[in-house]
């Protein structure tokens, strides 16, 4: 899944990101208002993270405008200020969860997941396609009985896989959701993670469409 942290404290957006890199997610970051307002309205995020106190214009605004523009992607927002007036008008204005800085990490990333699986309309954050099981809130995979481990990016991989069991998925929209916009290496990399998800879970499992993309079989 693909997140945008909207953040003008360039150490404390930088370091939120690897964290949340590091349990699996694609994460951009800007540090203006404004081009947070153009990022996140393209609509290719899952998940925005955004400060209040921003050059260009305030998380306020943002907020609002996207709402006005009719996107409904979850919008955690943060903040430095510390107070009841604070925490409703960043809620007036749409979002959909708030933390006050100083936060701790771990109580970030579990907000930014149950956001996602509140989004997801789910009663189960369990997947399955055939005898494969993902539960992306664990994070964890089966294979009929047996658990297989898996790199973050890996799963992440998988994720976008069995979230669309039997249906194509291109490599571009892989990259798209599983790499930051900046990545400017081989789009070919998607093939190796296919390869790699393929000796764990049997050759039989992901399919290779040629000209079009992967498809995850779901029987």
């Amino acid at each position: 899944m693909r997140l945008l942290i909207v953040e003008d404290e360039k150490r404390l957006a930088l370091s939120l990101a690897a964290g949340l890199r590091a349990e699996g997610f694609a994460v951009d970051v800007v540090h203006d208002g404004l081009e947070g307002l153009h990022r996140a309205g393209d609509g290719s995020y899952d998940l925005v993270v955004l400060d209040i106190m921003l050059p260009g214009m305030n998380g306020y605004r943002v907020c609002g405008a996207l709402r006005a523009a009719g996107h409904d992607v979850p919008i955690l927002m943060l903040t430095a200020k510390d107070g009841e007036y604070d925490e409703a008008e960043g809620l007036d204005t749409g979002a959909d969860d708030y933390l006050t800085k100083p936060f701790s990490y771990v109580v970030l990333v579990a907000r930014v997941k149950a956001l996602l699986r509140r989004r997801g309309r789910t009663a189960s954050p369990v997947l399955r396609a055939g005898e494969l099981t993902v539960d992306t809130a664990a994070r964890r995979v089966r294979l009929g009985e047996e658990e297989v481990t898996l790199t973050a990016k890996e799963f992440a991989v998988l994720e976008q896989l069995v979230t669309r069991a039997g249906d194509v998925v291109s490599k571009a929209e892989i990259l798209e959701h599983v790499w930051d916009f900046a990545y400017e290496g081989d789009p070919n990399i998607v093939e190796v993670y296919v390869s790699a998800l393929r000796r764990k879970l049997g050759p039989e499992v992901i399919t290779t469409v040629r000209g079009a993309g992967y498809r995850l079989e779901d029987r």
